[in-house]
């Protein structure tokens, strides 16, 4: 029978009550007496005599009630009546009775007193007399209420701290330990080397940081120490969280994850007393791996101006993590890993060896990394059994691991949008034009006088970098509208490893393509190119002030890798000039460059424009039709099945938008 009763309760769920729903009979009382209070106040205080003299004789007292034991007494008036003896209540009228209130001496007689008073009134407008002892508890009753509801305030705002604040239980009392995420090595949704695609360089640096946690006796054998951390650098979206925690599933050790920023609060000494806490935990599950996401938030480099930032709490935490850092030994078995995409504002001590003793540069992916990421990231859609992947990579470059999933995820949206059963090339196509361009604008109204101007705009770029050989490859043109854009000119870049002035000057005057060509058709020039005069002027400054491409300023350079704050210029006012005048020949020499091919081939150029004015979009098949081959690195071609269709590229307009190396 025990098990039979065991089994029937099985099922049932346990019933809790929540100590809660207590406090919500006496937060009602609570809440009625102060309604109470608020709609009738206190009784207004009178003399007796006043009372028995004006507000007796008019027949407007309903009761009166005297209190033996305290020689008070409380009046109250007929509903109806009060709106005469508002001037008493500041012209409010009370909700609740008593309405007025008298005390008088221990020789008084009220009986005496009482009686007379209503022996002068009429018979039907003598009020009732009540003689009572008066509770004492009444006015501890009000005196309690305040600090009651002071208590309700504290205990509720505790439980609130208890429940939301850092630190886990007991909230505020622990507002000062550590936040960090633990990720035992039991955890089922592990990260390995098989979900990090790319990155073989860094992959090949942070699994011998695995080794190092798996046999550390093979390194110490030999008298070499553990590094104690290391340091993943590189632009936002490549990789460096997913890298660090793949070391930690591979490592199978516990995996400490918390955020630079998570170690600074409005509280003085948090800081530093979470920094103390974390790497206690860590010192307790060793071998283990703290891992600092972001960490340039705590990291920065301290101000040289003590006035100023001599009580800072984000130094006083970098001051107790570098404490920290060279506080354990390096046979203990905790290992940092940080990462962070601005390396150059970090502290030096915080850099130096004994603390980060690696750095590993986590780089945009190249084009056989982009095609391994595609290979991840496309495991879970259902693709075109002919889909390309190597073209994809091809279409993507400077894209981050981060950008490829997302043009991913876009490609698939687009094709349900479409209602196809499968993801196919043109997704894929489209889905890089609405992340770099913007949504297209087909609606958008434009005159016929400005949509030749940006046609033979385009047309202008484009047949400046196909006859140029160092110039970028181009891959389509198109004057449909996209985003802030009215029109584009597509490229692939060549992803070269450094560039000579002669390919510089050739990109520069494919850049001022556009420009050239309004002059050349319209005899006038418009604001379209302004994000074309914007790059081209940054890298003439850049060739004469950055890599001494100019033979009057010399082999000179005032690029600060630091980027440290300067207040003036490291050069003087004639150098300046020079470099104005200089970086102001590059330009004119580039424009030249471009007038010069525009009109040799006013012909094929002006073909292109009227093509791009019929069709609104044109492929590198299109330019090769027209001018021929290209010189030099032959362009991918992206042209769909229809060659007509408006599925295209970004845009370009008075900010011409162009895809940046």
């Amino acid at each position: 029978m025990g098990n039979n009763i065991g089994n029937n309760n099985r099922g049932k769920k346990p019933v809790i009550i929540n100590l809660a729903w207590i406090y919500v009979p006496i937060i009602i009382f609570f809440a009625f007496m102060a309604i109470k209070g608020f709609g009738g106040g206190d009784p207004v205080k009178m003399e007796w005599m006043k009372i028995k003299e004006d507000i007796i004789p008019s027949g407007d007292v309903q009761a009166i009630k005297f209190y033996r034991n305290t020689n008070e007494a409380d009046v109250t008036i007929y509903q109806d009546s009060l709106k005469k003896y508002t001037s008493y209540f500041g012209g409010k009228i009370p909700m609740y009775p008593p309405h007025f209130h008298f005390k008088v001496s221990e020789n008084f007689n009220f009986e005496e007193q009482i009686d007379q008073a209503r022996q002068a009134l009429p018979i039907e407008k003598r009020f009732k007399v009540d003689i009572d002892e008066k509770a004492e508890y009444g006015r501890y009753i009000d005196w309690l209420i305040f600090p009651a509801l002071l208590i309700l305030f504290w205990v509720f705002m505790f439980r609130g701290f208890s429940k939301n604040a850092g630190g886990g239980p007991g909230g505020v009392f622990n507002v000062g330990k550590s936040k960090a995420k633990v990720f035992d090595k039991d955890a089922t949704n592990k990260v390995t080397f098989k979900d990090v695609a790319g990155l073989e360089e860094a992959k090949v640096e942070v699994m011998e940081i695995v080794d190092f946690l798996k046999n550390p006796a093979k390194y110490t054998a030999l008298g070499g120490k553990i590094p104690k951390g290391a340091l993943l650098v590189g632009p936002p979206g490549t990789g460096k969280t997913l890298l660090a925690k793949a070391v930690a599933g591979e490592a199978d050790v516990p995996f400490f994850s918390i955020s630079g920023s998570d170690f600074v609060e409005m509280f003085v000494g948090v800081g530093a007393s979470r920094v103390r806490d974390l790497f206690q935990q860590a010192k307790e599950k060793a071998p283990c791996i703290v891992f600092i996401d972001e960490i340039d938030a705590v990291g920065r480099a301290r101000s040289k101006n003590v006035g100023f930032s001599s009580n800072d709490e984000r130094e006083n935490t970098l001051n107790q993590l570098l404490t920290e850092m060279d506080g354990f030994g390096t046979n203990s078995g905790v290992i940092i890993l940080a990462a962070t995409n601005r390396a150059d504002i970090l502290d030096k001590a915080l850099m130096r060896a004994g603390r980060f003793d690696r750095q590993i540069f986590v780089d945009l992916p190249e084009l056989k990394e982009r095609e391994a990421i595609f290979n991840v990231h496309l495991q879970k859609l259902k693709l075109d059994p002919n889909l390309d992947r190597a073209l994809l990579a091809k279409q993507t470059p400077g894209f981050s691991g981060a950008d490829i999933a997302n043009v991913c995820n876009e490609a698939a949206l687009i094709a349900a949008r479409r209602n196809k059963s499968v993801v196919d090339k043109q997704d894929f196509l489209d889905a890089v034009d609405r992340i770099i361009g913007g949504l297209e604008k087909k609606s958008k109204i434009i005159k016929p006088s400005e949509k030749k101007t940006i046609a033979y705009h385009e047309a202008g770029h484009a047949t400046v970098s196909w006859l140029l050989e160092h110039a970028n490859p181009l891959l389509k043109v198109t004057i449909i509208p996209r985003g802030k854009a009215l029109g584009a000119a597509w490229y692939l870049p060549e992803e070269r490893q450094i560039t000579n002035k002669e390919e510089l000057m050739e990109e520069m005057a494919s850049l001022l393509g556009g420009r050239t060509a309004e002059e050349i058709i319209n005899g006038t020039i418009s604001t379209g190119a302004l994000n074309d005069l914007e790059r081209a002027t940054k890298l003439a400054y850049a060739m004469v002030s950055y890599y001494g491409m100019s033979q009057k300023v010399g082999n000179l350079s005032f690029y600060d890798s630091q980027q440290m704050p300067m207040y003036e210029k490291p050069y003087s006012e004639q150098t300046a000039l020079l470099i104005d005048t200089e970086a102001k020949a590059l330009v004119e020499q580039a424009h030249k460059m471009a007038f010069e091919i525009l009109n040799k081939h006013k012909e094929g150029f002006t073909e292109l424009a009227e093509l791009l004015l019929k069709r609104e979009v044109i492929f590198s098949d299109d330019l090769e039709k027209i001018f021929g081959p290209r010189v030099g690195n032959q362009p991918v071609s992206a042209k769909p099945e229809d060659s007509t269709s408006d599925k295209v590229i970004e845009a370009e307009d008075e900010n011409h938008v162009k895809e940046e190396e």
